[in-house]
């Protein structure tokens, strides 16, 4: 047997295991438990009522992986849908609670299933003022300022291209170059002693140019990429049926820039404000991640947008699933020549 073989089988054990002592312990019947198929995990069905394993999640955010359960839930024509999780259940329970599917979510306790309570959003912290005195570097040097989190950055057509952050060493503070902590460790050696807005500047040029055409394959276009989208909707926003859109801070702070979150914009139009999730691929955590930027604007009328090819039949089904629903706007990358 291979090994992702093994695994999947273990966690069926683990899964069967767990539900059956869940069930022995409320009296309920445990021969009607129906194996099925769910990866990353396992699932079983239960009468009429669905038991997902979420597992295997590196790199997400602590309250992704809704997504998943829920689609396999509603092909099952299941009405009611479990979530067993090692970690993260308190944000899987506040997304669960956006949508019309009864969902409950459990946490692993040894043996024993624990009810998990829904989890605030995180505070956003805020931008030190010495930080953000570095503001005018970042613009002048061509790049976007960006807040999230505590954290200003600068962003060329929604990629990060450098940090302001605290040196350990001095006590003060600088502007770190590059993509990533790595990329930025690299460049703050070979080119430390350089203005940071000539440095930027060069590093907004390169990124731009690759940026620009959506059809490239080189890495820096393929990174970020549902902030790509953004950046074009923001640029004409007459695509999304809107007068004008703003980018806003996702509701909880991303962990990378290699793993793709979706991101958020506010759109104004002649109805009023609208909310816009912004995804590209296949993302099944994306309308679930619509309930917590619903939680974090106040804005309940919410677009999903997504490239055509994207707006595939589950991400409606979710997108319907959602209370109230979430329309999905499927477009065509908007041109993003200077």
């Amino acid at each position: 047997m291979s090994d992702p073989n093994r695994l999947a089988g273990l966690r069926a054990v683990k899964l069967a295991a767990l539900v059956r002592d869940h069930l022995a312990s409320t009296g309920e019947n445990e021969a009607a438990l129906r194996p099925g198929e769910f990866a990353p995990g396992a699932a079983l069905l239960h009468d009429d009522e669905s038991w997902v394993l979420v597992d295997d999640r590196p790199g997400a955010l602590p309250s992704s992986g809704l997504g998943g359960p829920l689609a396999w839930a509603m092909r099952h024509g299941a009405r009611r849908l479990h979530v067993v999780v090692d970690d993260g259940a308190g944000g899987l329970a506040r997304r669960a609670a956006g949508f019309s599917l009864p969902v409950s979510v459990w946490t692993v306790s040894g043996r024993s299933l624990v009810a998990a309570r829904s989890a605030p959003l995180p505070v956003p912290a805020q931008v030190p003022s010495s930080h953000l005195a570095f503001e005018h570097v970042i613009a002048a040097a061509g790049a976007e300022p960006v807040v999230e989190h505590g954290v200003l950055c600068g962003e060329v057509l929604g990629l990060e291209v450098c940090r302001v952050v605290d040196d350990p060493d001095t006590g003060g503070v600088r502007l770190d170059i590059g993509i990533g902590d790595h990329d930025r460790e690299a460049f703050r050696l070979l080119h430390g002693e350089r203005p940071p807005v000539e440095a930027l500047a060069d590093v907004v040029a390169t990124v731009g140019m690759h940026r620009r055409d959506p059809t490239a394959s080189h890495p820096l276009a393929r990174l970020a990429r549902e902030r790509l989208l953004r950046a074009a909707v923001i640029r004409q926003p007459s695509c999304v049926g809107a007068t004008s859109v703003v980018a806003s801070p996702p509701p909880e702070p991303r962990p990378n820039l290699k793993d793709p979150v979706p991101c958020v914009a506010i759109a104004d139009a002649d109805g009023g404000r609208r909310l816009l999730v912004l995804s590209t691929g296949v993302d099944l955590d994306a309308v679930p991640a619509c309930v917590d930027a619903r939680l974090a604007t106040g804005i309940a009328d919410c677009a999903l947008v997504v490239p055509i090819r994207d707006a595939i039949p589950v991400q409606r089904m979710l997108a319907a699933a959602a209370v109230p629903p979430v329309e999905v706007l499927a477009i065509d990358m908007p041109p993003l020549q200077p």
